[in-house]
């Protein structure tokens, strides 16, 4: 993985010096709330309801086994003993001291971690699929890709206040286990006829209060030119992108209200200014961050199942975690395991310090000293050999983190909802654990079959309820929580949003919504058919029935009123075209 050079390290300490002094000032009141948020949210730190919050970058979710032991360290020494792995592929802590806070970044920095970057109108954390480097369908590595960018987008000068946050995801394989469609940039490698490695480009996508799938602006850039590519989309939304108006401030709204047509037509307009010049990537500098992300040490091995033919039989646990967790590996012998976040009566995403040192223990032992975070909030053991599976889930077993759920109904996204987050309409973590009490039966889950269920708190969508097949969205409704449900989402290379089904309904009544929506499934299911095939070929009108008795159009009330941005011909009272173009 990627190690800091000379640059790096002085410029996280730099940095670090610099926010203990600006911490400092804070306590001391020489800077006001008002002056000290932007710096203090530049630094990742937020101000929750109960305390601070800090969001600690994981760069393309890759982390290493020392790593991993910070963030033990830091749930240990400064929070409550856990963190809490985001759909950013990050890490957050829920209950810090602001006057704690340039202390972890300054032990973070020992293990060339930091969190810059992670909050404010920049660009954020690069993500990528968690499987880079071991797919068996990928056609690239992303990972070299994901560092270049981050280097790039690090402090970028002309980038630092863009109108509003900006979010990269990549993916070097086939299939989209990154959800490019849902960022503002999305990049998938591809190769054209000549075999040459380029990558095709989606933008303008997100969640939030206006969702919208990204649309390709371009089928092939070729991997020189994708940053000089990037740069010229950034700095046209940069330019152009609307700065009165929160809610309408990301790109999403630009490439909207321009047409894409348009939009590509000014950043192609951009590039012929920077294409060939210094950002341009050589092959020199591809190799260099290359280097950082050579195959380990793999053995010379033949793919055979004897561990899973030794226990299938007999040990019906065993055979469901290794239908569930266990994943195809490009390198004969070796596959990759998903270790599970989502054991019944545990947040999503949260993890314990001695989950989190027993998980470094597992890589050391198991996969070569690295772990991969996951933007569904679980982690990856990237690199195990077939001969240890059944040492390794007897270990995950014992720390509850061998849960056959990956796929599964409580293999639920989660944001911290209105527990922790000011913005928060409704409770989250309440709702999946009740959820998932329910449902626990892991017989009924193998039955219902891959089903993905995403919960957000409120409109801002860090759960990703906009993409799950079953969505659910925390709603104020007079003061109290409610929660609007929508199907028919998804992620992946078929991304698409979900429809609401109706009016919204209370915390109580939602594990027998979920009841109603699949019996929906249960009863009109094909064979082999997956939940989210069942609603395309129906519709959303049987479930709607299911549920309410009698079909029923969504509560306008809940509509989210920034959907109208949308509207083709909308105005735009903001001037967009440049005289240079």
């Amino acid at each position: 993985m990627y190690r800091y050079d000379n640059f790096d390290h002085q410029i996280t300490a730099e940095r670090v010096a610099q926010f203990r002094d600006q911490v400092a000032r804070r306590l001391t009141g020489e800077l006001s709330e008002d002056e000290f948020r932007i710096l203090r949210l530049q630094n990742g730190l937020y101000m929750q309801i109960h305390a601070y919050m800090m969001r600690i970058a994981v760069p393309y979710g890759l982390v290493s086994a020392a790593q991993m032991r910070m963030f033990a360290h830091i749930a240990r020494k400064y929070d409550r003993g856990y963190g809490h792995f985001t759909t950013r592929q990050n890490i957050q802590f829920n209950w810090l001291k602001l006057q704690e806070s340039p202390d972890i970044l300054a032990d973070l920095a020992t293990v060339e971690m930091h969190a810059n970057q992670t909050s404010g109108n920049c660009i954020r954390n690069i993500t990528s699929d968690e499987f880079a480097g071991v797919a068996q369908d990928e056609i690239v590595d992303p990972r070299p890709y994901a560092e270049i960018l981050r280097q790039w987008s690090t402090f970028h000068p002309e980038f630092g206040y863009l109108p509003r946050k900006f979010k990269f995801a990549i993916t070097g394989a086939v299939n989209d286990r990154a959800a490019i469609a849902v960022h503002d940039i999305g990049l998938q490698a591809v190769r054209n006829v000549q075999g040459e490695v380029g990558f095709r480009v989606l933008v303008g996508g997100g969640l939030g209060r206006t969702p919208v799938i990204g649309v390709e602006i371009n089928a092939f850039v070729p991997w020189q030119h994708i940053i000089t590519y990037a740069e010229s989309i950034v700095r046209v939304y940069n330019e152009y992108g609307r700065r009165d108006n929160i809610y309408k401030a990301r790109i999403k709204i630009l490439v909207k209200a321009l047409g894409i047509e348009e939009f590509k037509r000014q950043v192609e307009v951009d590039w012929q200014f920077t294409k060939d010049g210094p950002c341009t990537i050589t092959q020199a500098e591809l190799d260099r961050v290359s280097a950082y992300f050579t195959a380990p040490a793999y053995q010379k091995l033949h793919d055979v199942d004897v561990a899973k033919a030794a226990l299938q039989r007999d040990n019906k646990g065993y055979d469901s975690w290794y239908k569930r967790s266990v994943k195809p590996h490009k390198v004969p012998g070796y596959v990759s395991v998903v270790l599970s976040l989502k054991k019944t009566g545990i947040a999503p995403g949260d993890a314990t310090a001695d989950q989190m040192d027993a998980a470094a223990e597992l890589a050391e032992r198991y996969s070569f000293g690295e772990l991969r975070i996951t933007h569904m909030q679980n982690l990856v053991l990237a690199d195990v050999k077939q001969s240890d599976l059944i040492a390794l889930w007897e270990a995950a077993k014992k720390l509850g983190m061998a849960t056959p759920n990956i796929g599964l109904l409580t293999d639920m996204i989660c944001c911290p909802g209105g527990d922790f987050c000011t913005l928060a309409n409704a409770r989250s973590i309440p709702l999946a654990k009740a959820i998932a009490e329910c449902f626990e039966d892991m017989d009924f889950q193998h039955d219902i079959g891959e089903i993905e269920i995403n919960i957000s708190g409120c409109i801002n969508a860090c759960g990703h309820h906009h993409v799950g097949h079953i969505g659910i969205l925390g709603v104020d409704k007079d003061g109290e929580e409610w929660y609007q449900v929508q199907i028919g989402g998804a992620q992946g290379n078929e991304a698409a949003l979900g429809k609401v089904i109706g009016r919204s309904f209370s915390f109580e009544q939602m594990p027998e919504v979920l009841a109603r929506l699949l019996q929906v499934y249960v009863r009109e299911r094909y064979d082999d058919e997956r939940f989210i095939d069942t609603f395309r070929r129906l519709g959303i009108e049987p479930y709607k029935t299911e549920v309410y008795g009698t079909p029923v159009e969504a509560d306008e009330e809940l509509k989210a009123p920034d959907y109208e941005l949308l509207q083709v011909g909308m105005p735009y009272d903001m001037p967009y075209y440049s005289p240079r173009f």
